[in-house]
């Protein structure tokens, strides 16, 4: 580890629709224990004595985000977002020095705990790191709803954000992956696609993403369960 502080950004992609949640407003801006998903997520990186800014990408037609009180903090900057969630991490890296790294984030996952962020953080490798967790389910390979095969589960991980990366080298490797038309899907892919090995750091299960409407049911329980452990 370097003596020298490290400038951390965290850079959290929010301006997508969410679409599979059926809801009549982007699903970062649903409410959830009192406050929109998004101020649970962007409250995450807000006091961590290590996380120098914080970057929200939002879509430019988004009418709901000047309405957060939380987003006017000064150590928060908005940028606005791209079609896709590689676009908008590509513009909010615009504005992120080459020396910094990108702690990048899903604006849906409210419940990261503090435990798995500082491991995380403690990464200092050119290959940068994802939180991610081992697959427990036996795991499907199909053609449409046909089973194919079974998947040897012990090598395989689900992958987690946040995603930590020199934001130089992230930067370049999406940009190389655009110009190439290659598929990203996180920011691990990009690396990977760009010829590095991000470290897989082990994480917990309950950092889930609210993607479908069930999920937001279990987002408030592990809430409300972390509000009464640091009660």
């Amino acid at each position: 580890m370097s003596h020298k502080k490290r400038q951390i950004i965290a850079i959290i992609p929010a301006s997508g629709v969410g679409s599979r949640m059926q809801a009549s407003v982007p699903k970062q801006y649903l409410p959830l224990n009192g406050k929109t998903i998004l101020e649970h997520t962007v409250s995450l990186f807000l006091d961590h004595p290590q996380i120098d800014k914080i970057i929200v990408a939002v879509s430019p037609s988004d009418p709901y985000y000047a309405e957060l009180e939380l987003l006017k903090s000064p150590k928060i900057q908005l940028v606005f977002g791209g079609e896709t969630r590689a676009d908008s991490v590509f513009n909010g890296l615009q504005v992120v020095d080459d020396q910094a790294w990108a702690l990048v984030h899903d604006a849906a996952r409210p419940c990261l705990k503090r435990s798995d962020l500082d491991k995380l953080l403690q990464i200092d490798d050119h290959n940068g790191a994802i939180l991610a967790t081992p697959a427990v389910d036996t795991m499907k390979r199909a053609n449409g709803n046909t089973i194919l095969h079974t998947e040897d589960r012990s090598t395989l991980w689900h992958a987690l954000t946040p995603q930590f990366f020199r934001a130089d080298l992230l930067r370049q490797a999406l940009q190389s992956a655009f110009e190439k038309g290659q598929s990203v899907t996180d920011e691990a892919s990009a690396m990977e696609l760009a010829g590095f090995t991000p470290q897989l750091v082990a994480g917990r299960s309950d950092n889930l993403k609210i993607t479908r409407p069930e999920d937001l049911a279990l987002a408030a329980f592990y809430l409300t369960q972390t509000e009464e452990e640091t009660k």
